[in-house]
């Protein structure tokens, strides 16, 4: 495990990205870094010195230089950077314990928590974030700049067609599902693996908190809506939060 004295650990951070996770991360661990920040322009897109970081020129990536490192090694993608941290800097706390007493490295011996915090670092990228992604994109089509206005009733249409058939469906069954899972969470939760705060609910909390913002779950997702109050009480939530408005200037949950 790294010590905090010998490892210099430096966050690519991006106005409206996803890097407000790993800040919340580096906070909860108290590991000391560094942000270096890039605003996107005029057209949303991330400027080309991102490309001199990492070749995908996107955020979050962190750098990482151990002690006698000749160069850093560049970490890109949320749940890589995420785990890559814990495995390095204490976070044993944020990850559920394994196997249940006397049922070491058995199949099927795992604990229902650790089996929701593998689950839930894959789940937040790969089944949730596409469809707010893409009900983000309608929501765009929907008013797209430059267009007469007596042509915006076509894209209107086409995305609102889009939206009813294939967006909307999918992303209420994905609320109906993690509604579902935070009422039987392990001891009550109020967090995905229980009740305690994990690396998964790191990974959570981005789509979450901009869904929140976007389309307030109160009313249909009393659970859900519950989970992201409890995620914005967190302490290192709270630190990260006003890195952030002290980096970027303010603060916006949104896609």
């Amino acid at each position: 495990m790294a010590t905090t004295t010998d490892t210099k650990v430096t966050l690519y951070w991006l106005d409206k990205s996803r890097s407000q996770r790993i800040l919340w991360l580096l906070e909860e661990l108290n590991v000391p870094y560094e942000v270096k920040t890039f605003k996107r322009g005029k057209d949303m897109r991330a400027p080309k010195e991102l490309k001199e970081i990492h070749p995908l020129g996107k955020s979050p990536v962190i750098s990482v230089r151990g002690p006698g490192s000749s160069k850093p090694i560049v970490i890109a993608e949320s749940g890589m950077i995420i785990e890559y941290i814990c495995d390095h800097f204490g976070g044993d706390r944020l990850i559920p314990t394994r196997y249940a007493d006397g049922k070491e490295k058995q199949i099927g011996g795992e604990t229902e928590e650790w089996l929701r915090y593998r689950y839930y670092m894959h789940f937040a990228e790969g089944s949730l974030m596409p469809f707010l992604v893409f009900k983000l994109v309608t929501d765009t089509v929907k008013n797209p700049p430059g267009v007469p206005f007596f042509l915006k009733p076509i894209p209107r249409l086409v995305a609102g067609q889009i939206e009813d058939q294939f967006v909307d469906p999918n992303l209420f069954r994905t609320f109906d599902f993690l509604e579902d899972q935070l009422k039987t969470a392990p001891g009550g939760g109020p967090f995905f693996c229980g009740d305690k705060v994990t690396a998964a609910d790191i990974m959570m909390s981005f789509p979450l908190v901009a869904a929140n913002t976007r389309m307030p779950l109160q009313e249909k997702y009393p659970h859900l809506a519950r989970y992201v109050e409890e995620i914005e009480k967190q302490d290192g939530y709270k630190r990260a939060i006003a890195k952030i408005e002290e980096v970027d200037g303010t603060f916006e949950a949104s896609l």
